[in-house]
C-alpha cells in the first residue's frame, strides 16, 4: 500500500499519524532507549449509527451484555433493579440487524438471551423479548468472570461482524476464578473483541477490571450512585454506534541495531498492546487496535538502541511507524510513514533532556503506581503508607493536569498543599473509594496542559511533533532520580522544591 492512499477505492475517512520525541541520546552508556509519543486520528468516518458497514458488508458490530447475577447484587435492591434498566437501555438502542445476546452471569455462564448460545439480530420483536428476559433475570449464586467472558467470546466468534464488543458488569470480586481461570481466558480470546469493564456497589475490584480492559482493549467505569447506570449504558453504546473503522494496525520497523522494546496505548486510557505474530529479528512489529471512530488515541513507543560505531552531529534513522488497515478494507486513506531519528551527542546540555510528552505519561504510569500501592497499603492496615502514597499520587494528578483523579483523592484525603504532596488521610473513608480512584486515574489527559478524555477541538490541540527546544523538555531533580517539566517548582516524584528558573 503507498502512502497516501488507501487499499482502492474512495476513502471515506483519513488518518494521521504524528509524532513526538526528543532526539539527543548521550553516548555515555551503551545502551540507550528512545522514548517516543506517537499520535493517531481517525476523521471522517461518518459514525456508523446505522449498525450497518453500508453496502454488501453487513452489520459492523455484535454486542454482547454480561449481566453479574451472582448473590451479591440483591443488596441493595436497587443495584439489581439499576442493571437490568441499563441492559434494557442498551438493547433498546441497537440498530436493526445488529448481532446481540445477553450473558447472565454467576459461578458460571448462562444465556438469558436468546436462550440458546447463539445472537439475535436485533428487531422490535428480538429487542422486546430480550427487554423481558433481562427484567426476569434473578440474581444468585457466585462470580467466575472467566466464564463470563469464554461464553461471549464464542458467541462472538460466530458473527461476521468486524467489531465485537462485550459490555461487562459486576459488583464483586473474582471468588470463582479457578472454575475458570480468568488469566487463560484473557490469553484465549486478546485481540479478538474489545471489552468494557463496569464496577457497581461496593465490592467490585478495580484492579481486576482493569486488567480485563487493557488486555481487551476496552475501558473501565463505575458509577457511584446506582440510577446513574442507565444513563452511563446509554452514552457507552452510543459512542460504540460510531466506530466504523474495525481495525487499525500500527507498524514498527526499526533499522539494523535497534529494538522494539514495547508499544502500549496511553491515552485515553491505558491498554497493552502485543505484536500479531513474532517479528523476525529487524523485520517489522506489528500491533492491532480496534474498534475505531472519529478519535485520538495517543501511544508509548519505547526502542532501545547502541551508540557504538555510529555517526556524531547528525539525525541517524531508528525506526519507521506507519499504519495499515486489513486487506479487504477500503475505507481509509493513511498517512505517510514517519521516522524515529536519533542524535548521539556528547553535549549533557542536549541529552539530559525529555520531551514533555513522554514525561507527560511516564508521570501518568507513576500515578496509576501510587494509587495502586495507597490501595494495598490502606488494605495491610497500613494508614501511614497509604497517606504517603496518597500525597504522592495528589503532586502527580496535580503535575499532568488531572482534575477527575484529584476529586476523588479529595474523598480520601485532606489536600493540604496538592504540588507539594501535603495531605491528610480522612478518618472516615470508604474503602470503595480506592477503587473509583483506581479506576478514574486509568484515564489519561491527552498531554501537557489538557484535561478530559478527548483533545480539545475537532482535531485536538497539536502536538509537539519532533521536539526542538528546551520549552519542549524536562530536566532532572537534583534530589530524586525524577524529572519535572522546565517550568515546574516541585518534583512531581519527590516533591522538592526546584529553584526557579528564567
Amino acid at each position: 500500500m503507498t502512502p497516501d492512499s488507501t487499499a482502492g477505492g474512495t476513502a471515506r475517512a483519513t488518518a494521521d499519524l504524528e509524532i513526538s520525541q526528543w532526539k539527543y541520546l548521550s553516548t555515555e552508556a551503551r545502551e540507550q532507549e528512545m522514548h517516543v509519543v506517537l499520535t493517531v486520528r481517525v476523521d471522517g468516518t461518518g459514525g456508523a449509527v446505522d449498525g450497518t458497514g453500508g453496502g454488501d458488508r453487513g452489520p459492523l458490530l455484535a454486542e454482547v451484555l454480561v449481566v453479574d447475577c451472582s448473590s451479591s447484587m440483591t443488596w441493595p435492591q436497587e443495584k439489581f433493579r439499576a442493571a437490568r434498566q441499563a441492559a434494557a437501555a442498551a438493547i433498546r438502542m441497537l440498530p436493526a440487524g445488529t448481532p446481540f445476546a445477553v450473558v447472565q452471569g454467576t459461578e458460571g455462564a448462562a444465556m438469558a438471551y436468546p436462550a440458546a448460545p447463539r445472537m439475535a439480530a436485533a428487531s422490535a420483536g428480538h429487542r422486546r423479548r430480550a427487554e423481558s428476559a433481562v427484567h426476569g433475570l434473578v440474581a444468585g449464586g457466585g462470580t467466575c468472570i472467566g466464564a463470563w467472558l469464554d461464553l461471549a467470546g464464542r458467541l462472538l466468534t460466530e458473527q461476521d461482524a468486524p467489531i465485537g464488543h462485550v459490555l461487562l458488569l459486576t459488583d464483586g470480586k473474582n471468588q470463582h476464578d479457578s472454575e475458570m481461570p480468568l488469566d487463560a481466558v484473557l490469553d484465549t480470546w486478546e485481540g479478538r473483541f474489545v471489552c468494557d469493564a463496569w464496577g457497581i456497589g461496593d465490592g467490585w475490584d478495580a484492579q481486576e477490571l482493569l486488567r480485563i480492559a487493557r488486555r481487551l482493549h476496552g475501558g473501565v467505569g463505575a458509577v457511584r450512585e446506582e440510577s446513574a447506570l442507565p444513563g452511563e449504558y446509554e452514552k457507552l453504546t452510543a459512542r460504540l454506534l460510531t466506530k466504523a473503522v474495525p481495525e487499525l494496525t500500527v507498524e514498527v520497523t526499526p533499522v539494523p541495531g535497534t529494538t522494539v522494546r514495547y508499544l502500549k496505548q496511553v491515552f485515553p486510557t491505558e491498554a497493552d498492546l502485543e505484536p500479531a505474530g513474532r517479528p523476525e529479528p529487524g523485520g517489522t512489529h506489528r500491533f492491532t487496535t480496534r474498534a475505531w471512530g472519529d478519535e485520538t488515541r495517543r501511544y508509548h513507543l519505547c526502542l532501545s538502541t547502541d551508540p557504538t560505531g555510529r555517526p556524531r552531529r547528525e539525525d541517524l534513522q531508528l525506526a519507521v511507524v506507519s499504519l495499515a488497515l486489513p486487506a479487504a478494507d477500503r475505507g481509509v486513506r493513511l498517512p505517510p510513514p514517519r521516522p524515529c531519528v536519533v542524535h548521539w551527542t556528547e553535549d549533557p546540555a542536549l541529552s539530559r533532556h525529555t520531551d514533555t510528552q513522554v514525561a507527560h505519561f511516564q508521570l501518568y504510569g507513576e500515578l496509576g503506581q501510587a494509587v495502586a500501592a495507597a490501595a494495598d497499603a490502606y488494605r495491610r492496615g497500613d494508614r501511614e503508607r497509604a497517606e504517603h502514597h496518597l500525597g504522592r499520587g495528589v503532586r502527580l494528578a496535580h503535575t499532568v493536569g488531572a482534575a477527575r483523579p484529584l476529586a476523588d483523592f479529595a474523598r480520601l484525603v485532606e489536600v493540604v498543599d496538592a504540588a507539594a504532596g501535603r495531605v491528610r488521610l480522612r478518618p472516615d473513608l470508604a474503602p470503595v473509594d480506592f477503587e473509583h480512584l483506581i479506576t478514574t486515574s486509568s484515564h489519561s489527559t491527552y498531554g501537557p496542559e489538557q484535561d478530559g478524555d478527548a483533545p480539545e477541538g475537532p482535531g485536538g490541540p497539536p502536538t509537539a511533533g519532533t521536539a526542538a527546544g528546551p520549552g519542549a523538555a524536562t530536566l532532572p531533580c537534583p534530589a530524586c532520580d525524577g524529572r519535572a517539566p522546565v517550568t515546574a517548582r516541585f518534583c512531581p516524584r519527590c516533591g522538592h522544591r526546584l529553584r526557579e528558573r528564567p
